[in-house]
């Protein structure tokens, strides 16, 4: 397995790690919850090195992307981040992404670690009738994210620059203990932060003098990360999203712009739109004791309608939901449905699916 340029400091904080994407990487430190309570009250530390940035360089690099992209790369301003998909001309999900603009020809994509490889071979196998480079970096490139509502008081005692300048979902190249780091106001977890880019040595030093210096932040494995965005509903690709499951059903299409020329995906996407979706990602609170998993059948009386994608005891709500992929017309909030867990069905009511509000 691969390792991150922190793996040595994880071990010696005591994380459990796990396989992840191919790499060895955190599942937690202490434990899940504690890890989850501090990044929505205090701030958390990530490592997440193991994403994939692949560099989209030359003349025509906002028409490629745009062709490729499901957002609207060209009515973005330099130093704006999107977020959006790869999509299969069926209008399934290759990746959802977060597009970095440095210039009108230079674009950095921050791609999923399981999907570097295959995001990578789709972007390479398109881009001949554009002039264009595509570049995996991936490898040069080490990441971590500081979440939390004490995310920016954090990293502002470690530069001169004022981070209230860099908006949501915009970033900048900035001096951080006299080192250069690209740092973007965005996250995974519903809370303020940034997350940072850097060479290895350089993240390496960064995350070990954050810990040291602020006994307020606590470093954070992939556990919380995952209770974290489940909560807030964003999509974890291989549940919520995948090459069978459209954004449209996903409940995403605000990073969908069919008003716009051609992309692929285009095409399949307006015609699930005009004849109707047939199903949707949707909310559950379970009623009944239990906790259900993702792959947990759903059921309206006798016949399945659908399966959870995911499921925890929610240590923000103290209670177990999930989401779930549910055929219409029984996603309406409210409607009463059972989850099988082995040999039980456990009653749950529809809700929104956005889990948790600040």
């Amino acid at each position: 397995m691969k390792k991150t340029v922190l793996y040595d400091h994880h071990i010696k904080l005591g994380a459990k790690m796990v396989e992840f994407a191919g790499y060895e990487m955190p599942i937690q430190y202490t434990s899940i919850k504690e890890e989850h309570h501090a990044v929505r009250k205090q701030a958390g530390v990530f490592d997440v090195s193991h994403m994939g940035e692949i560099m989209v360089i030359g003349k025509e690099a906002t028409e490629f992307l745009n062709y490729m992209f499901s957002n609207n790369i060209a009515v973005m301003t330099a130093k704006q981040v999107q977020y959006g998909f790869l999509l299969y001309e069926n209008g399934g999900v290759v990746d959802d992404l977060l597009v970095y603009k440095v210039n009108d020809e230079h674009y950095l994509l921050v791609v999923n670690a399981a999907n570097i490889e295959k995001d990578y071979a789709w972007l390479e196998s398109h881009h001949h009738d554009f002039d264009v480079s595509v570049l995996n970096q991936s490898d040069e490139y080490a990441e971590i994210a500081l979440q939390g509502p004490l995310a920016e008081e954090i990293l502002q005692r470690h530069t001169k620059m004022d981070l209230s300048t860099i908006k949501f979902f915009t970033f900048d190249d900035v001096m951080i203990e006299n080192k250069t780091y690209l740092v973007s106001r965005t996250g995974y977890t519903g809370e303020d932060g940034f997350e940072i880019y850097g060479d290895h040595d350089d993240i390496l030093f960064l995350f070990k003098t954050l810990l040291v210096e602020h006994k307020s932040l606590l470093p954070c494995g992939l556990g919380a990360r995952d209770t974290l965005r489940f909560e807030v509903a964003l999509p974890l690709y291989g549940h919520e999203i995948d090459q069978d499951i459209t954004p449209l059903e996903a409940g995403l299409k605000f990073a969908v712009k069919l008003d716009k020329e051609e992309f692929i995906g285009k095409k399949a996407l307006n015609e699930q739109k005009e004849s109707g979706l047939k199903r949707r990602i949707v909310g559950l609170e379970i009623l009944d004791k239990g906790i259900v998993r993702e792959g947990a059948e759903v059921y309206y009386e006798d016949h399945k309608i659908g399966e959870v994608t995911s499921g925890y005891l929610s240590p923000s709500l103290e209670k177990a939901v999930a989401l779930a992929m549910i055929d219409k017309p029984y996603d309406k909030l409210g409607t009463t449905v059972d989850v099988k867990v082995r040999k039980r069905l456990l009653k749950s009511k529809v809700i929104k699916k956005k889990l948790y509000n600040k």
